[in-house]
């Protein structure tokens, strides 16, 4: 069986709680997972993300789904997109 290999990428994550659980998300790609603490949620998040890039890969929707993403081909490398602001927006005046 062939190896699928997949750029080494920089992503970015978010962690919130939902009661008990926290919550990892990577908002480029829309992946998320949880898990009972910081470091499980954000080592589950690690696991969905290499097994959906995976997939992406052997579907070869990868880098589609990286263009889509906002990452830019450099040469050989993905460059992931600039994070300009992270925040909260109050939506009551």
């Amino acid at each position: 069986m062939r190896k699928i290999t997949f750029p080494d990428l920089s992503v970015t994550i978010q962690i919130f709680r939902e009661g008990q659980t926290y919550v990892a998300h990577n908002p480029e790609l829309n992946v998320s997972s949880c898990g009972d603490t910081l470091d499980q949620a954000k080592s589950n998040l690690k696991d969905a993300l290499v097994g959906f890039l995976k997939s992406a890969q052997k579907l070869g929707t990868l880098e589609g789904i990286l263009e889509e993403a906002g990452y830019v081909r450099n040469d050989k490398r993905w460059v992931e997109p600039q994070l300009v602001l992270t925040g909260r927006l109050s939506l009551v005046s």
